[in-house]
């Protein structure tokens, strides 16, 4: 969720959290502009790129509920953002905090990332790093068994 997301009481002491319209739709037009640059650009630095690519999927994939779309659209603007609370630049540490709010992000939408967002992830990491034969056979694999069941 972002900053400006807005809290609404229930009465029973709880809140529900409204994601911002506008923001998730900023959120959006950014990681769909960034995306694929950033994760290009860093290959080889970010250990949790599945994870990030799964988000990514699952963010862009119509049928997934609005609410875990402007979870995961607040933590891959984040991700792509050209500065952050840790700059990405600094070799150990760049991208802990990126991590940290991904792997958060995940967590709370998880029973949204079905296994055709984390096999779609994998491909498109394998096309990404060069393993293109693997990739494609997977991908037949896949059409050959839609549900993604081996």
């Amino acid at each position: 969720m972002t900053a400006s997301s807005v809290s609404a009481s229930l009465g029973t002491g709880t809140a529900l959290t409204v994601p911002d319209p506008v923001r998730v739709e900023r959120d959006e037009r950014l990681v769909r502009r960034r995306f694929w640059q950033k994760l290009r650009a860093n290959l080889h630095r970010v250990p949790f790129l599945e994870e990030v690519l799964a988000a990514y999927f699952c963010a862009t994939d119509p049928a997934t509920p609005y609410r875990a779309k402007a979870i995961l659209l607040g933590a891959l603007a984040y991700f792509v953002m050209p500065v952050d609370a840790v700059p990405d630049w600094l070799l150990i540490a760049g991208f802990t905090d990126d991590a940290a709010v991904l792997a958060a992000a995940v967590q709370t939408v998880r029973t949204n990332l079905t296994p055709a967002h984390w096999l779609r992830a994998k491909n498109a990491l394998r096309v990404e790093t060069g393993d293109v034969e693997t990739a494609v056979g997977d991908m037949e694999e896949t059409v050959r068994s839609p549900s993604g069941a081996h």
